[in-house]
């Protein structure tokens, strides 16, 4: 535990969990789909269904899309900002069956037609788990460089990703890996200690097996 777990972060807005964590769960969101947004469709489940709008969670959250952080003063006008920025936003109930009440899934569609589906939960002192990205299971905190590499089940696949970062002295400090059954699609979940060079990014798009990678330089980069 550090002071920050105690004090809490500094923001705008009257709930750690309602509001600034859900900045920083549309932040990380429109990080992921790496691209400025077209549409955004958030649907909410449990206490943000059920008292968020009261804590400001909805404008938060578009706020987060937007690139504010948790101590942005136009947190309030989000809804206007994005309409300006030409950005469509619809919320909904999020069905789940299992899932953390602080939960929202931001589906967005980017300018050139990119897609991303992200399961994000606030958890307390603005704290966060993406906890599913298209429907895969991921779990980290996006406080740090995250790497995550869909790739088909194969030997190679985890090697490569390894050797990569060892080659660019990036140290990984978590690593999950999950597949959907032998042989089939599988997906790594790389938390590092230091900032991945974007050339080697770029090198695992291209090896064989890989068939998506997604970077997010952490909330402190």
């Amino acid at each position: 535990m550090d002071l920050f777990d105690i004090v809490g972060p500094i923001m705008v807005g009257p709930s750690s969990s309602h509001t600034a964590g859900a900045v920083r769960m549309g932040y990380v969101a429109g990080k992921l789909l790496g691209e400025p947004i077209q549409k955004a469709e958030i649907l909410l489940y449990g206490s943000f269904l059920a008292t968020g709008e009261g804590h400001g969670t909805r404008k938060a959250i578009v706020a987060g899309l937007l690139g504010m952080q948790t101590d942005d003063y136009q947190i309030a006008d989000s809804f206007e900002i994005a309409a300006q920025r030409g950005m469509e936003v619809a919320f909904g109930e999020a069905r789940l069956e299992e899932a953390h009440p602080n939960t929202a899934v931001i589906c967005l569609n980017g300018i050139s037609g990119k897609q991303t589906e992200v399961q994000i939960s606030s958890i307390g002192v603005s704290r966060i788990s993406i906890d599913k990205i298209d429907g895969i299971n991921t779990g980290f905190s996006g406080e740090c460089p995250t790497l995550i590499v869909h790739n088909i089940d194969q030997p190679g696949c985890i090697v490569a990703v390894t050797s990569m970062l060892a080659k660019k002295n990036v140290n990984i400090a978590t690593m999950q890996v999950y597949r959907s059954a032998k042989g089939q699609q599988a997906v790594m979940v790389v938390e590092c200690d230091q900032l991945i060079p974007e050339d080697g990014i770029v090198w695992l798009a291209g090896v064989e097996g890989v068939q998506k990678v997604t970077y997010f330089p952490g909330l402190t980069a």
